[in-house]
């Protein structure tokens, strides 16, 4: 009678071995974002006090109290509200300005010293890229989903109460967003936030104004004087490569196209 070989116990993998590539760059980004985020209770005032108003999320930006968020969180009558860390600690925070032609805002916290973010650009981002969000999607602070970059170059249409403008360069992704991620971090596999997530535009696809040069310079100018001034032409367009026969008339090999012209608009009113 032959001997049968005795089968080793199959080795239990430890959790680091267990945890894949995937599992370990979504961790490593939600505990680096994850602190600079926080979830806004927004207030507002009325005759006799203040009732709630909404709720969203915000990003830090700076350790002195500054935070960013979307213009459509906090709306137009909105003067402040409570901002809920990942720690626990709550601090009171009052709107220093907003902008409705880009979905953004800048608040003032008080309180104790933040831990700002990290911002990337969006200018570099490519489609299939891994990206994580992370905001308080209805009411449950800390929430962290991942996906990817889906397209780029997505245009937003904004609106104030005189003006209308498409917010260009929107990052769409299929991370999964829900009312309450408005204002939240889009970040980048290095933990870079390279998005303000800001919309839902069905399922699977979620919508987040880039941050870039241009809603750097858009932040800049709320946290100096809480409004921006700008010049605007009123088209939504995109970057496309000229046809080869016509670069030697144009003098360039790339050219914008007009996608889109906003009712209203100066290019409306010039017949563009």
């Amino acid at each position: 009678m032959s001997a049968v070989a005795e089968v080793p116990p199959p080795v239990e993998p430890s959790e680091a071995e267990a945890l894949d590539a995937y599992s370990h760059a979504v961790i490593a980004v939600a505990e680096r974002v994850g602190p600079s985020v926080a979830s806004l209770r927004v207030m507002r005032r009325v005759r006799g006090g203040q009732v709630p108003s909404g709720a969203g999320s915000a990003v830090a930006l700076t350790p002195d109290g500054f935070l960013l968020t979307n213009a459509h969180v906090v709306g137009r009558s909105v003067t402040g509200g409570r901002a809920t860390f990942a720690d626990g600690h709550e601090a009171r925070f009052e709107v220093v300005g907003r902008d409705s032609l880009s979905d953004l805002a800048v608040l003032r916290a008080s309180g104790e010293a933040l831990m700002p973010a990290t911002l990337g650009d969006a200018e570099r981002l490519r489609v299939g890229q891994l990206v994580v969000a992370i905001g308080n999607p209805h009411g449950l602070g800390g929430s962290v989903t991942a996906g990817v970059v889906s397209a780029l170059g997505r245009s937003l249409p904004a609106r104030s109460r005189r003006a209308g403008r498409i917010i260009d360069n929107v990052i769409q992704t299929d991370a999964a967003l829900n009312p309450g991620n408005s204002g939240g971090a889009l970040a980048d596999s290095r933990g870079r936030v390279v998005g303000i997530n800001t919309a839902v535009a069905g399922v699977g696809l979620g919508l987040a104004v880039p941050i870039n040069g241009t809603t750097q310079q858009v932040v800049a100018q709320l946290m100096r004087d809480g409004r921006v001034r700008r010049a605007y032409i009123g088209v939504a367009g995109g970057p496309r490569p000229v046809p080869p026969q016509a670069r030697a008339t144009a003098g360039s090999a790339t050219c914008v196209e007009v996608v889109e012209v906003v009712d209203g608009s100066p290019a409306a009113r010039g017949g563009l």
